[in-house]
């Protein structure tokens, strides 16, 4: 039998839905958890290697996990390097 485009879409992670996950994860929380560890329950969930999840990260979302990591002093906040994710 062949499959739908919309069931083979839900099996896919795309840009867009890991960064709904994340964003939904991190609202759910109540401030809780930070973009840094939403990202990591959202790969520990879907079973995505965090070393390979630099492509379905937004740049918005890698701005937010970029003010988190210096809030939580992981780089300097006047820091113009690159957060390798």
């Amino acid at each position: 039998m062949r499959k739908s485009m919309k069931e083979i879409e839900e099996k896919f992670m795309t840009q867009g839905k890991f960064t709904s996950l994340v964003e939904q994860r991190v609202k759910d929380s109540n401030g809780l958890i930070n973009y840094i560890e939403a990202v990591a329950s959202v790969c520990e969930e879907f079973e995505i290697e965090v070393e390979t999840v630099n492509k379905l990260i937004s740049k918005p979302l890698k701005d937010k996990i970029k003010w988190d990591a210096q809030q939580l002093n992981y780089m300097k906040r006047t820091s113009k390097g690159i957060l390798n994710l």
